[in-house]
């Protein structure tokens, strides 16, 4: 083997050992909740480059769509939700149209129609299952399931830009711009992730980041952006309370300290 050789398996080894190394803790709330603030592969510009992570069992938590167009009511900061409609942890519910109401993508609750239009994003939130014999919650992917099987067999909907496909392959082409970012993911197992990261990315960086940390990763969607990404916890055991800031063309700074208002958002409850 020649001097080349031997230096390429050494970096292949080394990046292999990098990777396993990677670990998360994971602070357990109560029975099927559990905390992490992990740290990626890349680091930010900006901030601690820390990306909060709540993950939930499906089967001992329930999610709700909570829209301020649905109750007749303004849009709230992440916490007023979680205080005003009982809700354990916060996370936006999709972006939303110049209305500050209307969800981008299609957004139905039960009888109410945020709404009716599908878009061409490929994902779509489903949870308040129907029946039992799908799964509590899911992130329908419309290049490799039926959506029109599916949407008969749920209650709650809201649709936004596909992150990861479900062959776990990273959809985001490279591009310059970067913001904070609030999204939801599913794993493997079929428990639900709640993800933020106030330290900036673009966005193909960011889901690099989350593929190579040990999550297991089945699919994952976008939700939101810059200083309107919230993510709030309230906990018995744990009060978690993190705002977007930077976001390229638009807020290019990390100084804002509090929650922007949002009209939709998915909220969780304990069965």
């Amino acid at each position: 083997m020649n001097k080349k050789t031997l230096i390429s398996v050494f970096i292949l080894f080394l990046h292999q050992w990098s990777f396993s190394q990677t670990q998360i803790n994971w602070e357990k709330l109560e029975d099927g909740l559990e905390f992490a603030n992990a740290e990626g592969h890349l680091k930010s510009s900006i901030g601690d480059s820390k990306v909060k992570i709540l993950r939930i069992d499906p089967d001992k938590f329930s999610f709700k769509i909570i829209s301020a167009k649905e109750l007749k009511t303004s849009p709230q900061t992440a916490p007023q939700w979680a205080k005003s409609q009982n809700l354990i942890a916060v996370i936006n519910a999709g972006m939303y149209q110049m209305d500050y109401g209307t969800n981008v993508g299609y957004m139905k609750n039960y009888s109410f129609v945020n709404n009716p239009n599908l878009n061409k994003d490929n994902t779509i939130i489903a949870f308040n299952r129907k029946r039992d014999d799908v799964p509590a919650f899911q992130i329908i992917d419309r290049t490799c399931q039926d959506w029109e099987k599916l949407k008969n067999e749920y209650h709650s909907f809201t649709q936004s830009i596909r992150m990861v496909d479900c062959q776990q392959k990273n959809r985001w082409s490279q591009q310059p711009k970067k913001w904070s970012i609030a999204c939801i993911a599913v794993d493997k197992s079929g428990r639900v992730l709640m993800i933020h990261s106030r330290s900036p990315y673009s966005v193909r960086d960011f889901i690099n980041i989350i593929l190579r940390l040990p999550l297991d990763v089945y699919n994952m969607i976008y939700l939101e952006g810059g200083p309107e990404a919230s993510l709030y916890i309230k906990h018995p055991k744990k009060t978690v309370g993190v705002m977007g800031s930077y976001e390229t063309g638009f807020f290019e700074s990390d100084d804002n300290e509090e929650f922007w208002q949002i009209p939709n958002v998915i909220g969780l409850v304990k069965k």
